[in-house]
């Protein structure tokens, strides 16, 4: 079944089974009936994670969600017009009932349910359990063999095996950090993810956050150049804080950066984005009072 949100962009229409996005841009739906609520939702499930990456961001305090609180909060986004979630962390397939909690969102909301992961704890029960409940997900490959593994600590052949379990099962893209080691190896980064049938390329100019560092200009500038000169099978997407660099990346320019998105952590703490050190507590007045709270917040700020 398809969503529909209403906003200044005009009626925005969402089928979580194609990814197809329809926009009807002819009429603008007067403010009152705008959809109030963010598009999509990041999620940390946990933040335990089995890998020590170089440039990790994610917070290192011990911390998971309560199964019983997301499947509400799922509830509650998907009544209030929210298009998806995301689960990450962490390592979401470290969280014990992932494959329910995908379940759950698949049989009794319309979210479209992604998720984001290193990967390796992929098999074959798992990719089967998993294929008929995530409409899509996105594995993490920053650069390719000598140059992953230093980042990662696993075995790059490895990771394409994980790749083949998932190839023509389970739609997914790459998402890929670039900084100094990394954007030497992005055009057999972009080759693999082709080979595989990967559906899309993010690509993630490494932040000042956690264990990453700022990413160089001179980087930027190298990004910019391979992005204008790559003719590949790949949809390329980019973090916000970057956009100017990929054309046509929003195709609604006049919705507001708070309803587009937002992200809960791993101690249930809802935020504009994952980088953000406020944010408010989700208590038993649910998401969406939390969501409110957030965005009268921001703008007393």
């Amino acid at each position: 079944m398809s969503k529909v949100r209403l906003g200044p962009d005009g009626v925005h229409i969402f089928d979580r089974d194609s990814g197809t996005n329809v926009l009807l841009d002819e009429i603008v739906p007067p403010r009152d009936r705008w959809t109030f609520s963010p598009r999509q939702v990041s999620i940390a499930l946990t933040n335990a994670c089995d890998l020590e990456c170089t440039h990790c961001y994610a917070s290192k305090t011990p911390a998971r969600l309560d199964f019983e609180s997301l499947k509400q909060w799922m509830l509650e986004l998907d009544s209030a017009g929210c298009f998806g979630v995301g689960f990450g962390g962490g390592e979401p397939m470290l969280y014990p009932k992932i494959h329910e909690l995908c379940e759950f969102g698949r049989t009794y909301t319309n979210l479209a349910i992604t998720m984001t992961s290193h990967g390796h704890r992929l098999n074959v029960p798992l990719v089967e359990a998993l294929r008929s409940s995530v409409n899509f997900l996105r594995i993490s490959m920053d650069g390719v063999h000598h140059t992953y593994e230093k980042i990662r600590g696993r075995s790059f052949p490895s990771l394409l095996e994980k790749l083949s379990l998932i190839k023509g099962k389970i739609p997914f893209g790459i998402n890929y950090v670039v900084n100094e080691a990394t954007i030497i190896d992005l055009t057999k980064a972009a080759e693999i993810a082709e080979e595989f049938h990967a559906k899309e390329l993010l690509i993630l100019p490494e932040a000042a956050h956690g264990r990453g560092k700022a990413v160089t200009q001179q980087t930027l500038t190298q990004l910019s150049d391979w992005i204008g000169s790559y003719r590949g099978s790949l949809q390329l997407s980019i973090s916000s804080a970057h956009s100017e660099l990929v054309r046509s990346q929003s195709p609604l320019p006049c919705e507001a950066e708070e309803i587009a998105f937002a992200h809960i952590d791993a101690n249930g703490i809802l935020k504009r984005c994952s980088f953000d050190s406020g944010g408010q507590v989700i208590n038993d007045k649910g998401i969406m009072y939390a969501f409110n709270k957030l965005i009268e917040e921001r703008k007393s700020a």
